[in-house]
């Protein structure tokens, strides 16, 4: 796989080279005449342009892209395009997409009314990322919330706390630990703007909505059926915690916030790092989009 392939600069060269073996022959095919032919794979990956920081997440996408470029041969092969989504039609093109931070509210109400909220929920058994307030959006329950003022997206069995460290004068900084990112580079420094944190995460058993309802100013994401064999995958998996930080902002004692998740595909963080010069967060996600893709294309053949 391509992340394993970049990030495990520890592997030894002969593994290295039957990495690189395997992925020659799931890349090449032969054509009519017998002689063989390389396949170049488009991935289109989308950001959630109705509001919020979506500029600045296409060019970290652009940049992260880049430097993965000549990692491995399988991602100099494939062919990356990214674009702003504002339509169903625009979705339906994304292998990827990222919710970006922003108005959680206001961009529920845009996607209401630009008929993306049922697209926008169907759409999160690929992979989707959600930073800050696209996290809000992707949790299936959150509080500190007007009932009926807030519609969530759903995709993380979590329950967010909206707002968490107030005001948007009391933003700021953090060095976090996050060993999902590869090389010694050191601590993520994250950026923290009105942001929420996950205050529990939920049990993905029946009825856990119901639960959720009876909690004062909480609102949940409506129930889905997975409707193929991708989207059973991805509801069965379990949440993964990534990211806390190093205390709680109450000063209570105890393990830090929860503010990074990750469950199936579906990622969210309480920060932003499209507001950073750090793209280590976003190569890492390319490196979850292309293997989705690969995955579901190689699905897609054996179905033909």
């Amino acid at each position: 796989m391509l992340c394993s392939t970049f990030f495990d600069s520890k592997r030894n060269e002969k593994t290295k080279k039957r990495r690189r073996n395997e992925e020659d022959e799931r890349e090449k095919t032969v054509d009519g005449t017998g002689k063989t032919q390389y396949n170049a794979m488009t991935i289109t990956v989308g950001v959630l342009a109705l509001q919020g920081a979506f500029y600045e997440h296409i060019q970290q996408l652009k940049v992260a892209a880049e430097k993965l470029r000549g990692s491995s041969k399988t991602f100099t092969k494939e062919q990356w395009e990214f674009i702003e989504v504002r339509t169903p039609a625009e979705l339906a093109r994304c292998d990827g997409l990222i919710i970006p931070g922003g108005e959680s509210t206001a961009m529920a109400l845009v996607a209401a009314r630009s008929n993306l909220l049922e697209p926008l929920r169907d759409f999160v058994k690929k992979p989707t990322w959600g930073t800050c307030a696209g996290l809000i959006l992707l949790a299936e329950s959150a509080n500190r919330t007007k009932r009926g003022g807030q519609e969530l997206i759903g995709g993380l069995d979590v329950r967010v706390n909206r707002n968490h460290f107030g005001r948007q004068t009391e933003s700021f900084y953090a060095p976090l630990d996050l060993p999902f990112l590869p090389g010694d580079a050191g601590p993520f420094r994250a950026v923290f703007i009105r942001a929420p944190v996950v205050e529990k995460v939920l049990s993905a058993k029946d009825g856990i909505q119901d639960g959720e309802l009876a909690i004062d100013g909480t609102v949940v994401a409506p129930s889905r059926k997975p409707e193929s064999e991708v989207a059973r995958e991805a509801m069965a998996d379990k949440v993964e915690i990534l990211g806390k930080l190093p205390a709680k902002a109450d000063g209570s004692d105890g393990p830090g916030d929860i503010v990074a998740v990750k469950q199936g595909n579906v990622f969210g963080t309480s920060f932003h790092p499209e507001l950073t010069d750090d793209v280590r967060i976003h190569m890492w996600w390319l490196c979850q989009v292309s293997e989705a893709a690969a995955k579901l294309q190689k699905a897609e053949v054996v179905v033909r």
